[in-house]
């Protein structure tokens, strides 16, 4: 009894690192595994944040549904491999980031946590950028015009995203100070 428990494990962890290694080609059965796996890592997770109190609680339950979302996109990536699927983990794993930043965010005050969300609306936008160009290259038959059309569109969202925060810092300041914390954000970011 004690050899078929040590051989189902061995059997579910190997499926499990199989899968992480990029194993196209899985089995329904070993796709049914993972799934469940999936489902009672979230539950498991879940049943954990429980146990907290106000924004601990937020965040852990964010950090608990970014797993989940971002588990079941690996399986699907490790089930049918595609630059669409690459694209789709890179996702959610940056809309994972963002929700769960957010919430952190939650536990500032004032201009901190105005500035904290920018600073989370910024990566993301880098991140989903990230994943947009990883979809275009990586289609087949993709023009280069298209691939370099989405990192120029990626790179402004990002710079846009960037510039915002940069205003933000400036706004618990005054004066000439404020002027002149502005003008930086502009001419680095190129607003002027």
């Amino acid at each position: 009894m004690k050899h078929s428990i040590i051989s189902a494990a061995i059997a579910f962890a190997l499926a499990g690192s199989a899968g992480l290694a990029g194993a196209a080609g899985m089995t329904k059965p070993e796709v049914k595994a993972q799934k469940e796996r999936i489902e009672a890592d979230y539950k498991a997770a879940k049943t954990q944040c429980g146990t907290l109190k106000a924004n601990a609680k937020d965040i852990c339950m964010a950090e608990a549904k970014g797993k989940h979302e971002v588990a079941k996109a690996e399986l699907e990536a490790q089930r049918d491999p595609s630059p669409r699927h690459d694209a789709k983990v890179k996702k959610e794993k940056a809309e994972a980031d963002y929700k769960v930043a957010k919430e952190k965010c939650e536990d500032l005050q004032g201009n901190q946590q105005d500035v904290c969300k920018k600073d989370a609306k910024a990566a993301y936008e880098a991140a989903k950028g990230d994943a947009k160009v990883t979809k275009v290259a990586g289609e087949k038959g993709a023009a280069s015009v298209n691939a370099a059309s989405e990192r120029k569109e990626a790179r402004e969202e990002t710079s846009e995203a960037r510039y915002a925060a940069a205003k933000e810092r400036c706004d618990p300041l005054s004066g000439q100070a404020k002027d002149t914390c502005l003008n930086d954000a502009k001419k680095k970011f190129n607003k002027m």
